[in-house]
């Protein structure tokens, strides 16, 4: 069995991840490295695998370097082992994130997210998946919730498990809408998901929550394209290099008024609590 591993600048990290799943939709395995990187790594049979010149062409001028390595057959197993529950705290609530495999902890007061991270990418162990969690942790439901850009549905559950409704998912992937899809029903929760392309579909949909969990250019594409009714109530954003914030929040605040309530940093990235200025 061989792992292939492709390693990027974190910077570069998610818009890699969005092609690599093109060519490994049944997920990957993600790992921040000591130096800054972000290792994505996939298992396969030789002949299963994507080859280099697609890895090349996916990762684009992002790429740092493609690794190759003989792993035993239980690997499955291992693959496992990467994927733990993380606890996710704000305003006394506790969000535990789990791949299915973990049982629950019945023994704590906690909300409880299965998330299948073998489905599609987001499974709450990224800086800026748990840095939009703890952000919508100590927000108050006031209606329904759109997740733009939804991966494997987290936050779309998430705010489902918090009383958001009704919560429509959206995503240009047709695996991450089909995972959401299949995530929300193991969750036991109501989540509406559907193909929408950030880019080129217009205006996006929105509710009195927006979560958008995204690279800088599909933000400022956000901003640009505007909503298909009135702006949010609140929004998160997030998926920002530190750097990339103050961008982030007077994009949103000159075109659509929504001004920076709070602001999370975790590391090298950064998450945005946005609210309209009339409320």
């Amino acid at each position: 069995m061989i792992r292939l591993a492709i390693r990027v600048a974190a910077a570069d990290a998610e818009l890699v991840l969005a092609e690599l799943l093109e060519l490994a939709p049944s997920g990957v395995e993600e790992n921040e490295l000591p130096d800054g990187r972000v290792e994505y790594a996939v298992y396969g049979a030789s002949g299963e695998l994507p080859a280099l010149p697609d890895l090349e062409a996916a990762a684009s001028g992002a790429l740092v370097e493609i690794v190759t390595s003989e792993v035993d057959d239980d690997w499955d197993q291992q693959w496992k082992a990467f994927h733990k529950p993380v606890s996710i705290e704000n305003g006394g609530r506790v969000l535990r994130v789990r791949p299915p495999w973990e049982k629950a902890d019945s023994g704590a007061d906690q909300i409880d997210l299965v998330v299948d991270p073998g489905q599609a990418f987001g499974t709450g162990a990224h800086a800026t998946t748990r840095l939009c969690l703890e952000l919508l942790l100590a927000l108050e439901p006031v209606g329904g919730c759109v997740d733009l850009g939804c991966g494997s549905g987290v936050l779309s559950i998430a705010a489902a498990k918090l009383g958001w409704m009704p919560v429509l998912a959206v995503d240009h992937e047709a695996e991450s809408v089909e995972a959401t899809i299949a995530n929300a029903a193991a969750n036991g929760v109501a989540v509406t998901a559907a193909r929408f392309d950030l880019r080129r579909d217009g205006p996006v949909p929105t509710a009195p929550l927006v979560l958008a969990n995204l690279l800088l250019p599909l933000l400022l594409e956000v901003a640009s394209a505007g909503f298909d009714q009135e702006p949010p109530r609140l929004m998160i954003a997030s998926g920002l290099l530190v750097e990339q914030a103050d961008e982030v929040a007077e994009a949103f605040a000159d075109a659509h008024g929504l001004l920076e309530r709070d602001r999370r940093i975790s590391g090298e990235w950064a998450a945005l609590l946005l609210a309209r200025h009339s409320i």
